[in-house]
């Protein structure tokens, strides 16, 4: 435990409490290398700006055999409404520095993005609007609009809602929407939301070409249904890949910012897994009644195992660092490839509408297939960044 206290001048006290017990008094009276400022721009402005400020360095002190002391910046204290006797919070960050906070958890005000609507009656155009203001960490919403717009702006409003992770209606008035994101990054992290993903992209796989072969209208629908929830998944973590390029320094949000990079992408992969998965399942309409025959379903089943066989290995790579595991899924890309040709000679002896769905099936699994050792490409990078 830190506890500090202002001293005269510049110069600055505190003892600190380690968890043995023991302690150790550090004090400094030299000029406080650190100034205050409202927030984070004007500080760099304003210390590269000044002359005559530069970082010092400064060696603790024991005082009593046992304490730690070091101070705060007088100017520090004062601004932000400290007096004797108050209790400040540390927080130790991903560099092994410490921050110090006058109070806990404190966290910055949700920015805001107000839309006009203009009423051109699109509903994908505001659709897009909201989403892209969700990425991008708005936490609070508005869509103004004419009073006899309110029913479609209402309608996209909550549709949107039902679309993402987190955000509500929390305001309606009769020229007015005002939906507020209730999400925390720390109950649903980017990791979990991986997890989800490739677990859902993978049901996904092996369903739509189930349903096809069984002709199970209601499992292709559902397919679809699914992509939704990858989606919702992914812009979440698009929406965590923001928040950490515009976080404070020192917010939790702001660490791990290159970890949180390769998340974004390996989301995106996913994501798009999934819509090949979903058009898959988009044939049925076409495949689901007349079926497949036999022989070229087993080539397709075969193949849609080793696609998901190399997902399965890229993500065991990713979580577990495994750079061989890695190798693995991107060397049996070349079988699965031989396995894609064949089936596109097969289905070019096919006529009209089959043959442009066969072909698309063909197609979906390659990319899939394609996306997924670039996920392990991604594994091998992060393994190696964080190997020891």
């Amino acid at each position: 435990m830190l506890v500090f206290a202002p001293i005269e001048g510049r110069s600055w006290r505190g003892t600190i409490s380690v968890p043995d017990g023991d302690s150790t008094d550090a004090v400094w009276q030299t000029e406080s290398y650190i100034d205050y400022w409202p927030n984070a721009y004007h500080s760099i402005v304003n210390r590269s700006a000044s002359k005559g400020t530069r970082m010092e360095g400064r060696k603790l002190q024991l005082t009593g055999g046992s304490t730690y002391v070091v101070s705060l910046p007088k100017k520090w204290v004062i601004a932000s409404g400290l007096t004797a006797g108050d209790t400040v919070f540390l927080e130790t960050e991903a560099d092994g520095s410490v921050s110090v906070r006058p109070r806990p958890g404190e966290r910055p005000e949700a920015r805001k993005k107000v839309f006009e609507e203009e009423g051109d009656g699109e509903r994908e155009h505001l659709l897009r609007k909201l989403i892209g203001a969700y990425i991008s960490g708005f936490g609070l919403i508005e869509v103004k609009f004419k009073p006899e717009q309110g029913p479609f702006v209402r309608r996209i409003a909550r549709d949107f809602c039902r679309m993402v992770i987190g955000p509500e209606v929390i305001e309606e008035t009769r020229n007015a929407v005002v939906i507020q994101d209730l999400s925390d990054p720390a109950e649903l992290s980017a990791e979990k939301c991986l997890r989800r993903m490739y677990m859902t992209v993978r049901a996904m796989l092996e369903d739509a070409l189930a349903a096809i072969r069984t002709g199970d209208e209601a499992l292709a629908r559902d397919v679809g249904q699914r992509d939704q929830d990858v989606d919702r998944l992914y812009w979440m973590v698009a929406k965590q890949y923001h928040l950490a390029h515009t976080a404070p320094p020192g917010a939790p949000e702001g660490q791990a910012l290159a970890g949180l990079h390769n998340h974004r992408l390996i989301a995106k992969l996913l994501e798009r897994i999934g819509d090949h998965a979903e058009r898959i399942a988009g044939t049925f309409p076409i495949l689901g009644e007349k079926g497949v025959d036999t022989k070229l379903m087993k080539e397709f089943e075969s193949a849609n195992a080793s696609a998901i066989g190399i997902l399965d290995k890229a993500f065991h790579a990713l979580v577990s660092a495994d750079i061989d595991a890695a190798n693995e899924a991107i060397d049996a890309r070349i079988s699965h490839q031989k396995l894609v040709d064949g089936l596109s000679h097969h289905v070019a002896t096919k006529r009209g509408e089959e043959l442009l769905a066969l072909g698309a099936i063909a197609d979906s699994l390659g990319r899939a297939a394609g996306y997924a050792t670039d996920i392990a490409e991604i594994a091998i990078n992060h393994a190696i960044v964080t190997a020891p």
